[in-house]
């Protein structure tokens, strides 16, 4: 956030110290100006606590807006996917794909769906299974979300707290029918905010259902998920897409 001050002076009045100053707070998404008027010492008081809300109002909605801008990032991609009037579906993927690496941690995803069999598994596989999910999130986005311009994705005013993550809340807005609530369960990282989870209709899980059906897979190590997850890709890009 920056501050910049746009005007600031004195000049007396009726003995009286009189000051004007107005500060303009500008955020990556969101502005707000502010001013502040001082006739008095009476007033300096109720004036500053003003200015001071207003700024911390602003802080605060940088920080949600940090937040969710992956998010919105990923929303505004998938909109143009289902307005892109049926590409096919190796575009979409390519379009799809860069949204999807900002939006999601993949590998932290990963890992908590392969539970604590992760730790088992050669580097090598590692990498492996890795690149092979990135692939499937990816082409099940674009499976998903293809020529439906009518549908539109909103992200809802509130993000909520759990523990130190914040959540998402968004939902996809259909020209008939009910919207379909999907939340995102963000972290935070020195790159920035990315998400962990995914939760349809704002309570249930992707990576406890993903670790339910990952769970039989890996009973014979690591080699049959990866064989599952690939096949997974070229069913939903019709043979177009082989990671």
């Amino acid at each position: 956030m920056m501050v910049e001050r746009k005007a600031f002076f004195f000049k007396k009045k009726n003995h009286k110290t009189f000051m004007s100053c107005r500060g303009l707070v500008t955020g990556e998404r969101k502005e707000a100006k502010v001013f502040c008027f001082f006739f008095s010492k009476k007033k300096v008081l109720p004036s500053l606590g003003f200015a001071t809300c207003l700024v911390f109002a602003a802080s605060a909605s940088n920080a949600q807006d940090a937040v969710s801008t992956p998010i919105a990032t990923l929303d505004q991609a998938l909109v143009t996917a289902l307005k892109s009037g049926g590409k096919p579906f190796p575009s979409r993927y390519q379009a799809l794909a860069p949204a999807v690496d900002q939006a999601f941690n993949l590998q932290q995803i990963l890992q908590t769906s392969v539970g604590l069999r992760w730790g088992s598994i050669p580097a090598d596989q590692q990498k492996t299974l890795l690149s092979v999910f990135r692939a499937y999130t990816v082409a099940n986005y674009a499976a998903n979300f293809y020529d439906d311009s009518e549908t539109t994705i909103k992200i809802l005013p509130e993000t909520r707290t759990v523990g130190a993550d914040k959540v998402v809340e968004t939902e996809i807005v259909p020209k008939t029918g009910d919207p379909t609530r999907i939340d995102y369960v963000m972290r935070q990282y020195p790159a920035g905010w990315q998400a962990v989870d995914v939760l349809e209709e704002g309570t249930i899980s992707q990576v406890a259902v993903q670790r339910s059906d990952f769970r039989s897979l890996l009973e014979g190590g690591a080699g049959k998920l990866i064989d599952s997850l690939k096949a997974k890709v070229v069913k939903l890009s019709g043979g177009t897409v082989t990671p």
